[in-house]
């Protein structure tokens, strides 16, 4: 996988329409994105199989790795890449042994280095620092700063993601900062229609041909 990527992340707007979320999906994976995240905070059980299961096939044929936010045990079930766990969504021990090495297990570490350290010693493959802008999707998160991506850059070597209002206007400093990946909710699928996400995600994809 490169080292600097665009993480899509779908909302939970999306979710109650399969049809559209997975136009969606394949227009940002279309436009470059390389690895997308199903989050889904509002569907029942069912629905979040269904998705999965779709989402999990399409990132398959177009060689992007599929996460599930969450839910470990959906995440195996659709035989998903791995799992992104915040801070109380289970333990990255049992995510490890329930899903093998080779899966991808993320944790959001706001801009604490302390649990991101903690994180990587018990089975995280990469750390999510934010959020840095204003988040419609988060928006009572708290702040963080650029600088924690600069010091998680010098202490650690698993890749670090920045997420939280990122944009192709602010992406840029984000990775001057230190981050390889940029996660993307609002803008990347907020945009009107198949087409525009597309055209948001080569945008995104065009800050990682700038130097750092």
């Amino acid at each position: 996988m490169s080292a600097r990527l665009l993480y899509a992340v779908t909302p939970d707007s999306l979710a109650a329409d399969p049809a559209r979320l997975l136009d969606a999906c394949a227009a940002a994976l279309a436009g470059g994105a390389r690895l997308l995240q199903y989050r889904d905070k509002r569907s029942a059980p069912d629905a979040k199989q269904r998705n999965a299961e779709a989402l999990a096939a399409l990132c398959r044929a177009r060689g992007a790795r599929f996460i599930v936010n969450d839910d470990a045990l959906l995440a195996k079930a659709v035989a998903a890449d791995g799992v992104h766990l915040g801070k109380s969504d289970g333990a990255l021990e049992a995510a490890r042994a329930l899903l093998g090495p080779d899966a991808l297990i993320g944790a959001s570490c706001g801009s604490d280095l302390l649990r991101a350290e903690a994180a990587l010693a018990s089975g995280a493959s990469y750390l999510a620092f934010g959020r840095f802008f204003a988040s419609n999707t988060k928006p009572d998160a708290p702040p963080a700063n650029p600088s924690a991506l600069t010091e998680a850059r010098k202490r650690f070597t698993a890749p670090i993601c920045a997420i939280g209002g990122v944009t192709p206007d602010n992406g840029a400093l984000l990775l001057s900062a230190g981050a390889d990946w940029l996660a993307a909710v609002d803008g990347l699928f907020g945009a009107g229609d198949a087409a525009d996400i597309e055209r948001r995600a080569r945008a995104y994809c065009a800050l990682f041909e700038q130097p750092r």
